[in-house]
Order: structure tokens, then C-alpha cells, then sequence
């Protein structure tokens, strides 16, 4: 990837080639571990970076933006950058993870990610499947859905099931803030093997 600030990055699964995120004019922000966040390499706070990207973002027919966040960051310093991009207009912003089944050592991969959605679902209504994530104090975070606890091993299944007669698979993640950023990425990624869309909101910190 590109060079830029350096992160400890998600590993997912269901992750896919984002090989625009290392061209030279890519817009990236970074979040690091203990929150700081980064346009390029430069330092910038979440309220000034709505006003960087909307003008990052004016002059392109493309509208790519790539999130590069720690892995053990607090969910809450990513949901200021998540906020702050969806008041500047992006809509579906790439969260950058590493593949399960990375590369043989000192081969250079191109940049993989999974694709999100912020703020309220493209269609809001029935079908839409909102999917709480806890803070449980175990390793994995509690799931909820519908207020039904779900086990973490059993999401996939679960959402397939409910997925079987509906024309549209949406989930709404709605994540606690102090979790870290990996337990969100790690729902979002099983939310992608289903092929559902997965529309990020959260419940604060």
C-alpha cells in the first residue's frame, strides 16, 4: 500500500481489491490506535476534515474514499471520521483491511477492503435488519437482533435464514463506541459473506 501513516489494520475474509487506494491521488484517512486521525499524512481533527474532503472530493467524477483505521482503536474515534465524512457527502466509504490469506512475505498485495454504507439505510422499512453490537467484557462483543441475542458463530446462519424470502439484504449496524474497531469490522465482514449491505450507525460511545 501506498505510504502514509501506519496502522495495525482489521484481517478479514470477505474483504475485496481496492487497488485505487494506491494511486498517489487517493484520498485515505487514518485513524491510529489511541485516535489521532490523519488526511494523507497530514494530522487534522474529525471538524476540520469534513471541509478537506468535501473539497478533496469536488473536483472528481470518481468519489472514492478510503478509511484506514486501527484495529484496537475505540469504535468512537472511527464513528467522528464515519460522521464527519457523511456530513461531507460520502456516502460509502471503503474500510482498508488485511486479507485472512496474505501474500507470501515480501510480496507486495494490493490494497483490499469491504465496502460500508453510513448513516440511515438506502431504503429504511421492514426488511432492513437492525443488528446491535455490545460490549459483552468477553472476546467477542454481545449480538443482537431484533433484541434476540445471537451468538457470534451463529450470525452467518442467522442472517442467511432471515435473508431467504426478502428481496434486499440490509443490515443496520448499530455498534457500541467503546468497542474496539475489529469486533465492528469482524460483524461487518461475516454482514458481507451473506451479501448483504451493511449500513454503519452507532449508539455512541
Amino acid at each position: 500500500m501506498q505510504k502514509g501513516i501506519s496502522v495495525e489494520l482489521p484481517v478479514t475474509s470477505n474483504d475485496v481489491p481496492m487497488p485505487d487506494a494506491d494511486q498517489e491521488d487517493a484520498l485515505i484517512v487514518s485513524v491510529t490506535e489511541d485516535g489521532n486521525v490523519y488526511f494523507g499524512v497530514n494530522p487534522i481533527s474529525p471538524a476540520a476534515l469534513m471541509e478537506k474532503v468535501k473539497g478533496g472530493l469536488s473536483s472528481r467524477t470518481e468519489k472514492h474514499l478510503y478509511i484506514k483505521a486501527d484495529a484496537r482503536t475505540p469504535y468512537a474515534n472511527v464513528v467522528k471520521v464515519l460522521d464527519a465524512l457523511r456530513t461531507a457527502g460520502v456516502k460509502a466509504p471503503n474500510l482498508l483491511t488485511a486479507h485472512r490469506d496474505s501474500s507470501e512475505p515480501g510480496t507486495l498485495a494490493p490494497p483490499k477492503g469491504l465496502e460500508v454504507l453510513v448513516g440511515s439505510p438506502p431504503h429504511a422499512g421492514s426488511e432492513t435488519t437492525v443488528l446491535q453490537v455490545l460490549n459483552s467484557g468477553q472476546r467477542w462483543p454481545m449480538l443482537k437482533i431484533d433484541n434476540n441475542r445471537i451468538p457470534m458463530a451463529a450470525l452467518q446462519t442467522t442472517l442467511q435464514r432471515l435473508f431467504q424470502n426478502r428481496s434486499e439484504k440490509v443490515v443496520l449496524v448499530r455498534a457500541e463506541g467503546m468497542l474496539p474497531f475489529v469486533d465492528v469490522v469482524a460483524v461487518t465482514d461475516i454482514c458481507r459473506s451473506t451479501g448483504a449491505t451493511v449500513v454503519l450507525v452507532t449508539l455512541g460511545p
